[in-house]
């Protein structure tokens, strides 16, 4: 019987995911409009998948500016780069509670632990679902044909590719983001929305990515600053990252370099993710 109920579940999910697609398009102001470079592999029209948003091959900057290292940058954010990514899809908004919900009806999977006999609370579809390990969160990726996104992917969707500090810009701006002190539902600040359409990349629920937490490349000439200590030690535990900050976190926390670290086994109240997908045309080996 929960097979079927899981079953006739997933066309109403995919329905929902079609509709919220089409909300978010609906939010994306004219200065979000992105110029994609040309591309001999990529097919024209760019095929669309419902309620992920494309992102282009590109360089984008990464990461703090020495400057920064002075104000709210942190020595693992450093030195800032700039990097190539190609082409990929990552999800408008973060995996909710409701889509967890249809994943764990068909492969009866572990349920959050803050779930009640498997459920979340009433009212709580729309609100990310957090308190997962890395390893959760990427199989329910795997489930979905997707993954976690790479360090390099996360940022570049958040910032795009003219260096600003946060989704909206460089100022910090309380209205667009919720650090306030719990979860709300996905796309409650449309006017936060990253260059690419992106919600919820600053604050709400901070997000898993595919990546250890290791120290960015330098080269011979990149020295720090005197009074700046390294952080080397902190590399030396094998940890993942998380990106975004959170409802809980200050607005230092929710720049798009910001970087944050824990053991992949670990659950936390205020840590969810979001996927993404290479497109068929990029070879991935």
């Amino acid at each position: 019987m929960k097979k079927l109920v899981a079953l006739l579940a997933f066309p109403l999910f995919c329905t929902a995911v079609l509709v919220i697609d089409g909300i978010c398009r609906s939010h994306m102001r004219a200065d979000s409009v992105i110029v994609i470079p040309s591309s001999p592999d990529r097919p024209d029209p760019i095929p669309e998948f419902a309620g992920m948003t494309f992102v282009p091959a590109g360089e984008f900057v990464m990461g703090s500016a020495t400057s920064e290292l002075f104000r709210m940058g942190e020595v693992d954010e450093w030195p800032q780069r700039r990097v190539w990514v190609d082409d990929f899809y990552i999800d408008v908004h973060e995996v909710t509670n409701a889509q967890y919900k249809v994943y764990l009806d068909s492969t009866k999977a572990e349920p959050p632990f803050r779930w009640e006999n498997g459920n979340y609370g009433i009212g709580e579809d729309g609100l990310p679902v957090t308190s997962l390990t890395w390893e959760e969160a990427t199989l329910y990726a795997s489930f979905m044909r997707k993954r976690l996104p790479s360090e390099m992917e996360w940022e570049k969707a958040a910032r795009g590719v003219d260096g600003r500090k946060y989704p909206w810009g460089d100022s910090w701006n309380p209205t667009l983001a919720n650090n306030s002190n719990q979860l709300m539902p996905i796309m409650s600040f449309p006017d936060g929305i990253s260059p690419y359409g992106c919600f919820d990349m600053a604050g709400n629920a901070a997000e898993w990515v595919d990546a250890w937490y290791e120290a960015y490349p330098r080269d011979e000439d990149d020295i720090l600053p005197p009074g700046i200590p390294d952080r080397n030690a902190r590399f030396r535990k094998r940890k993942h990252v998380y990106r975004g900050g959170s409802w809980n976190s200050f607005g230092k926390f929710l720049r798009c370099a910001n970087r944050e670290s824990t053991a992949p086994d670990k659950k936390w109240m205020y840590v969810g993710f979001r996927c993404a997908m290479a497109p068929p045309w990029v070879d991935t080996r």
